[in-house]
């Protein structure tokens, strides 16, 4: 421990005591957090070494970076990337932040790569809460802090400071003491997280295991057989619980839109098996925005794909009768042409970043306004030139110039044309995609902001 140097005491978590401490030697800042176990006569607990052993091995943007373990006899230190504000904390400080819901959605988002990520890795939480998930406000990055401690030493009862640990966020089966439990628990805390965020409040503030009990049978309904297989014989179900009816979460949640309703309904499901996994929370379409292509088109998407198809119709009956085409038609097809390559660079910048997922909204955005302008300007800078060989051809050949009068274009015409095209298209496309690969490349993602440690 000689190579911290403490600054000051943070506060007193579930598992020990956690500091502001810096590196003697860089200078670094980080948050020491001491653990301290209940039989500390018997040391350092084998699983914990080995649960904190995975955990240094995971390197995720939306995961608290474990930098370092100091272990003693009877004491481990947790080295961690320091953070100053916890999602809880932002939201008590900014009363009407959960009004934004396009920021809770972000939030919202990070937090399940985040577990999806983890559950990968075969690491899960079991403590997930607001105190656990850290915001990095520069950048509007969202971290899950915690990961894995509720494993390695277990769901304690009480703090270390003997503060009644929350209960709030904790899976039905947990409370109903199910022994063999799996990823569907973070899945479920993630559920009561978002309607906090959107309501403002929790959905589920129990101040007693069966008060929290009996706080999701009132809206969810009192689980038996038929929507919970397996429930009646869990351990501390019982017969004799309170027979409610299942309730509307539109009217538990009434701002968050269908679509969200319909997530946080997958979400908050019974049967763990049953419930929606990370991984596909992440390709519902409440998250479509932060995707390159929805999985369901839009209106604007189905009617531009529409006036693409009547275009390239257009095209391709001048092609095949030797006509030619207007050149308003001609300005259209390349700018389809034109949004088409957009579409596919952007495809191939998704991969090149290693998920199909926006790291930072807003600047992945101004990007995208910045491509489709250049590609824009590209298709207008192609259509002059190749209208500049149309001109050139033209003085050549007087059944161009009649064809020209008609509104038509005669097939050498088109020759020029599409060779026009086809050297400006050329040239601004390998000029864009060389600056655009360079900078993911340079970054190791998308718009500056991607899974690597900055």
């Amino acid at each position: 421990m000689e190579k911290y140097e403490k600054l000051e005491k943070l506060g007193e978590g579930t598992y020990g005591v956690v500091y502001k401490a810096r590196h003697r030697q860089t200078g670094h800042i980080i948050a020491l957090k001491k653990i301290l176990l209940e039989q500390e006569d018997e040391g350092v607990p084998s699983t914990a070494i080995r649960e904190i052993s995975l955990l240094r091995e995971l390197n995720h943007q939306n995961v608290v970076r474990l930098e370092d373990v100091v272990h003693t006899e009877d004491r481990i230190y947790l080295v961690f990337e320091f953070l100053d504000m916890d999602l809880k904390k932002h939201m008590e400080l900014n009363p009407e932040l959960h009004r934004n819901q396009r920021v809770m959605k972000y939030y919202l988002f990070q937090m399940i790569k985040g577990i999806a990520y983890c559950h990968a890795h075969r690491i899960l939480h079991r403590d997930l809460k607001p105190q656990n998930l850290l915001i990095d406000r520069q950048r509007s990055i969202l971290k899950l802090a915690d990961f894995g401690l509720a494993r390695a030493f277990g769901i304690p009862v009480r703090a270390y400071t003997h503060e009644v640990v929350t209960l709030w966020y904790r899976a039905p089966e947990i409370l109903l003491g199910a022994k063999h439990y799996s990823t569907p628990v973070d899945i479920w805390s993630i559920g009561c997280i978002f309607a906090e965020m959107i309501n403002g409040r929790p959905l589920f503030p129990g101040d007693s295991e069966i008060d929290q009990l009996f706080q999701i049978f009132r809206l969810l309904g009192t689980p038996n057989e038929n929507v919970w297989p397996g429930v009646s014989e869990l351990e501390d179900y019982k017969e004799a619980f309170p027979k409610w009816r299942p309730q509307s979460l539109t009217n538990a949640v009434p701002t968050l839109d269908p679509l969200g309703h319909d997530l946080l309904q997958r979400m908050l499901v019974y049967a763990p098996s049953k419930r929606i996994t990370a991984y596909d929370a992440l390709q519902h379409e409440y998250f479509m925005e932060f995707f390159d292509q929805p999985a369901q088109p839009s209106r604007y998407q189905m009617q531009q794909a529409q006036a693409q198809a009547q275009v390239q119709a257009q095209v391709e009956y001048a092609q095949a009768s030797g006509m030619g085409m207007h050149p308003d038609v001609q300005r259209q097809a390349l700018q389809a042409a034109a949004m088409q390559q957009l579409q596919q660079h952007r495809q191939h910048a998704m991969v090149a970043n290693g998920m199909q997922q926006v790291g930072g909204m807003q600047q992945w955005q101004e990007n995208d306004l910045a491509m489709q302008q250049m590609m824009e300007m590209q298709a207008e800078m192609s259509h002059q030139e190749s209208m500049r060989r149309q001109a050139a051809a033209m003085q050549q050949n007087p059944r161009m110039q009649q064809g020209a009068a008609a509104g038509m274009i005669h097939p050498e015409q088109m020759l020029a044309m599409q060779q026009g095209q086809q050297a400006m298209h050329g040239q601004m496309l390998e000029g864009i995609a060389d600056d655009q690969y360079g900078e993911i490349q340079g970054n190791g993602n998308i718009g500056g902001v991607g899974d690597k440690h900055q």
